[in-house]
This record gives C-alpha cells, sequence and structure tokens, in this order.
C-alpha cells in the first residue's frame, strides 16, 4: 500500500478551481509540486499567487496534453500524481514508465457513481455506477442529451482509469496503487485566475450564486476536497480504493437560507424543509479510511457570501 508523507507531485489542473486549492494544500504541507500548463501564460498568476514557495512549485509546459507519451518527461522523479484531465490514461502511461511513482490519484465525479432514473431516496455508495448515462450515449450517439454525455464521460474515464491499474497490477508492469475521489458539486472561495465577475465563475460556484443571491444533490467545500486530495496520496489505506467525498446532501432552496452580515437570501418559490433528500451518499469509507471531516454547508455559504461581498459583488 504505497503512500507519501513528502516528496515530488505532478498534478494537473493547478491552474482551475480545485487544483489551486490542492496546490496550496500541497505546498503548504512541505510537498514539491510539478504542474503541467499548455503555455507559460497559463502558470503566470500562480507563480505570482505562490511565489513564496520558490523552486518547490515547478511549472511544465505541455502543449497538446493528448499527444501519446506528452507526460513521460513531467513523471521522471515524481512520487505521486494528481490527474483530473481529459486523456487520463496518456497520464497512467506515462506513469507505468517510472519507478518513482507510488500513487496515483485521480479526481472522478459523482456523476460515474449517481443513477438519473431513481425516482425514489436513495442512499448510494462507492460499489454504484452510472450506468444508465452510459447506455443513453451507446444508443443514441450524437442525439443523446448534453449531461447525459457529460456523465457518461466521467464513468467511461474513471472505469478506463481502474481497468488500466488492475491489469498492469496483475501483470507486476507497476508498482504505484491508484486511489480515485468522487466529490459531488464543489463550492467554496475561489483562489485560481478569475475575470468577468460573477459570470466568469466554475460553474458550480456560479450556480451557488445564481441560487443564493439570485433565486437531488450533494456537496463538498472544495478546501476540504483538497484535503481529501492530501490524503489520498499520504494515506497508505487509500491505496487501491474508491471513494466518495461528500459533505452532506443539499437542496438548491436550502441554500438561499444562509444568513450573512445581517442578510438573509430568500428562496426562491416554494420550499419544503422536511422534504426527503432524493440521493444521499454513503461517505462512512472514506470517513474510516481517510479521516475525511467535513465544512457544514452554513459555512461554505458564509465564506462564499463574505467574499462576493469583499469583490462587490452583493
Amino acid at each position: 500500500m504505497p503512500a507519501i508523507s513528502t516528496g515530488n507531485v505532478l498534478m494537473t489542473g493547478t491552474n482551475g478551481f480545485i487544483g489551486s486549492w490542492a496546490l496550496k494544500l500541497f505546498l503548504e504541507s512541505g510537498f514539491t509540486v510539478k504542474a503541467p500548463v499548455r503555455s507559460e501564460g497559463k502558470a503566470s498568476y500562480l507563480e505570482k499567487v505562490f511565489s513564496a514557495y520558490g523552486d518547490k512549485l515547478e511549472f511544465v509546459i505541455i502543449p497538446d496534453i493528448t499527444k501519446e507519451g506528452a507526460f513521460d518527461a513531467a513523471t521522471v522523479g515524481v512520487d505521486a500524481i494528481i490527474p483530473a484531465v481529459n486523456g487520463t490514461l496518456g497520464v497512467l502511461r506515462s506513469a507505468a514508465k517510472v519507478h518513482s511513482v507510488q500513487r496515483v490519484v485521480y479526481i472522478s465525479s459523482c456523476s460515474a457513481v449517481l443513477d438519473p432514473t431513481a425516482t425514489g431516496p436513495r442512499v448510494y455508495n462507492e460499489n454504484d455506477w452510472n450506468e444508465h448515462d452510459v447506455d443513453t450515449c451507446q444508443r443514441e450517439g450524437r442525439a443523446a442529451p448534453q449531461h447525459a454525455k457529460y456523465c457518461a464521460s466521467k464513468t467511461l474515464a474513471e472505469r478506463s482509469a481502474w481497468k488500466f491499474w488492475k491489469e498492469n497490477k496483475e501483470k507486476g508492469a507497476i508498482g504505484w496503487d491508484l486511489v480515485s475521489l468522487c466529490p459531488p458539486w464543489v463550492f467554496g472561495p475561489v483562489i485560481h485566475e478569475h475575470e468577468g465577475g460573477p459570470d466568469g465563475l466554475n460553474p458550480s460556484n456560479k450556480a451557488l450564486y445564481e441560487a443564493v443571491v439570485k433565486g437531488h444533490h450533494a456537496f463538498i467545500d472544495v478546501r476540504d476536497l483538497a484535503q481529501a486530495i492530501l490524503l489520498a496520496v499520504t494515506k497508505p489505506p487509500a491505496g487501491g480504493e474508491r471513494f466518495i467525498v461528500a459533505a452532506a446532501p443539499f437542496r438548491w432552496e436550502d441554500l438561499t437560507h444562509e444568513v450573512s452580515g445581517g442578510k438573509t437570501y430568500p428562496p426562491v418559490g416554494s420550499y419544503n424543509p422536511n422534504a426527503p433528500y432524493m440521493a444521499r451518499k454513503n461517505v462512512a469509507k472514506a470517513k474510516e479510511l481517510l479521516g475525511m471531516e467535513y465544512r457544514t454547508q452554513e459555512e461554505t455559504v458564509k465564506d462564499l457570501l463574505r467574499e462576493y461581498e469583499e469583490r462587490g459583488w452583493l
């Protein structure tokens, strides 16, 4: 069960919402991070934000991440890899060529877990997969709904990662463990480069902004997801495991009841606080093996509203 508590980490997506927080936490925890970016311009903002870490942060220019062997040079000498990109198999193939890697953490999604056809309350665990949207896309092809295509892509990508790992592990071709994390809606403060006011927010935060300020899910604070990524790298029992990481179920209407600075944002339409949550997540495994704890919905929303006020959006 290889795991590391310090060393070199290759982390994709660091100029995004989730990746920037994971980068921050890994640097604060003493890791050295290699961050692939498509161009030097993509690195300039993070270089300024994390300038205090000096050579602990290294940017690697990879113009085309889908190119065969694109990550070969970047994986040399790294102890762990955090991929959350299209073409994840390319990262895994590069990881299989080096002997230093001990742990690979793949960021999947609860979209690969949930059954969109469920009609009543249901509790999901790590054995559940979204088969419906995969079947829909295989049957309807280009005519399939866009959301089904998105969810199917998440399911197929994660399954491909697990298939690659299991086949190569059984052959003794790799020595590293794979861990996958399946978060739901991810909310929280923004530290990555961002322009254009609330309209330029990442999709999940923009949806929350619209729900709270203007008018069958679960959520996780982005800071807690970053912590889950760190624990997935450093906890030995996590090797070879799939985890659902979610704080709690929520309805969009719930969010409009949060209060910050004396302001109450009223619900849009009817609201029944006693209505059942249609999709709950069993997160006992992440608590037991990773030691995960989560911020409350109130804490996350209050922090976001405070940020919105500081940015002049309220």
